[in-house]
Protein backbone atom coordinates (compact mmCIF):
# COMPACT_ATOMS: atom_id res chain seq x y z
CA UNK A 1 0.00 0.00 0.00
CA UNK A 2 1.50 3.68 -0.93
CA UNK A 3 1.76 6.09 1.52
CA UNK A 4 -1.01 8.08 0.33
CA UNK A 5 -3.27 5.07 0.58
CA UNK A 6 -2.45 4.85 4.37
CA UNK A 7 -2.95 8.48 4.95
CA UNK A 8 -6.27 8.16 2.95
CA UNK A 9 -7.39 5.50 5.62
CA UNK A 10 -5.62 6.91 8.83
CA UNK A 11 -8.26 10.38 7.98
CA UNK A 12 -10.71 7.89 7.20
CA UNK A 13 -10.21 6.64 11.03
CA UNK A 14 -9.95 9.96 11.95
CA UNK A 15 -13.00 10.91 10.99
CA UNK A 16 -14.92 8.53 12.83
CA UNK A 17 -12.54 9.33 16.02
CA UNK A 18 -13.96 12.88 15.41
CA UNK A 19 -17.55 12.01 15.29
CA UNK A 20 -17.40 9.91 18.54
CA UNK A 21 -15.28 12.93 20.41
CA UNK A 22 -17.58 15.43 19.01
CA UNK A 23 -20.68 12.77 20.37
CA UNK A 24 -19.23 12.41 23.53
CA UNK A 25 -17.92 15.45 24.82
CA UNK A 26 -18.96 18.23 21.99
CA UNK A 27 -16.01 18.80 20.36
CA UNK A 28 -13.27 16.93 18.39
CA UNK A 29 -9.42 17.06 19.52
CA UNK A 30 -7.16 19.26 18.30
CA UNK A 31 -3.71 18.60 16.72
CA UNK A 32 -2.00 19.44 20.06
CA UNK A 33 -4.04 16.77 21.93
CA UNK A 34 -3.77 14.08 19.43
CA UNK A 35 -0.21 14.58 19.90
CA UNK A 36 -0.51 14.19 23.54
CA UNK A 37 -2.34 11.14 22.55
CA UNK A 38 1.18 10.48 20.44
CA UNK A 39 3.06 11.05 23.38
CA UNK A 40 1.40 8.09 25.12
CA UNK A 41 1.23 5.95 22.71
CA UNK A 42 5.18 6.24 22.24
CA UNK A 43 5.27 5.58 26.16
CA UNK A 44 3.42 2.67 25.70
CA UNK A 45 5.82 1.59 23.11
CA UNK A 46 8.80 2.00 25.12
CA UNK A 47 7.29 0.05 27.77
CA UNK A 48 6.63 -2.90 25.26
CA UNK A 49 9.98 -2.42 23.20
CA UNK A 50 11.66 -3.14 27.22
CA UNK A 51 9.67 -6.36 27.54
CA UNK A 52 10.90 -7.43 24.13
CA UNK A 53 14.51 -6.61 25.78
CA UNK A 54 13.25 -9.20 28.81
CA UNK A 55 13.50 -6.11 30.86
CA UNK A 56 9.43 -6.42 31.71
CA UNK A 57 6.97 -9.38 31.46
CA UNK A 58 4.07 -8.82 28.83
CA UNK A 59 1.74 -11.56 27.04
CA UNK A 60 1.59 -11.40 24.06
CA UNK A 61 4.46 -8.95 23.39
CA UNK A 62 4.70 -9.49 19.51
CA UNK A 63 1.14 -8.61 18.94
CA UNK A 64 0.72 -5.88 21.32
CA UNK A 65 4.40 -4.03 19.68
CA UNK A 66 2.74 -4.06 16.37
CA UNK A 67 -0.55 -3.04 17.78
CA UNK A 68 1.63 0.18 19.41
CA UNK A 69 3.93 0.58 16.43
CA UNK A 70 0.49 1.04 14.06
CA UNK A 71 -1.24 3.58 16.55
CA UNK A 72 2.34 5.64 16.40
CA UNK A 73 2.44 5.58 12.57
CA UNK A 74 -1.93 6.02 12.57
CA UNK A 75 -1.09 9.42 14.32
CA UNK A 76 2.17 10.56 12.63
CA UNK A 77 0.51 10.35 8.98
CA UNK A 78 -2.78 12.03 10.77
CA UNK A 79 -0.65 15.38 12.54
CA UNK A 80 0.92 15.32 8.91
CA UNK A 81 -2.21 15.44 6.92
CA UNK A 82 -3.65 17.97 9.85
CA UNK A 83 -0.89 20.09 9.10
CA UNK A 84 -0.91 20.37 5.58
CA UNK A 85 2.07 18.37 4.75
CA UNK A 86 2.73 15.22 2.97
CA UNK A 87 4.48 12.13 4.54
CA UNK A 88 6.13 10.80 1.44
CA UNK A 89 8.30 13.94 0.57
CA UNK A 90 8.77 14.88 3.76
CA UNK A 91 10.07 11.35 4.71
CA UNK A 92 12.19 11.01 1.31
CA UNK A 93 13.58 14.66 1.95
CA UNK A 94 14.87 13.85 5.07
CA UNK A 95 15.92 10.67 4.25
CA UNK A 96 18.07 12.40 1.45
CA UNK A 97 19.06 15.37 4.57
CA UNK A 98 20.47 12.01 6.69
CA UNK A 99 22.37 10.46 4.21
CA UNK A 100 23.96 13.64 3.33
CA UNK A 101 24.92 13.84 6.59
CA UNK A 102 26.55 10.56 7.16
CA UNK A 103 28.12 10.63 3.40
CA UNK A 104 29.86 14.34 4.95
CA UNK A 105 30.65 12.41 8.55
CA UNK A 106 32.27 8.97 7.04
CA UNK A 107 36.01 8.55 5.96
CA UNK A 108 36.62 7.77 2.62
CA UNK A 109 37.01 3.76 1.99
Amino acid sequence: MEVKALTDRAMEIRSRFAAFEQARSGRVWTREELMQGFVVDVGDLMKLVMAKAGSRDVEDVDRKLSHELSDCLWCVLVLYRMYGLDPETEFLKTMDELEGWIAARTPPA
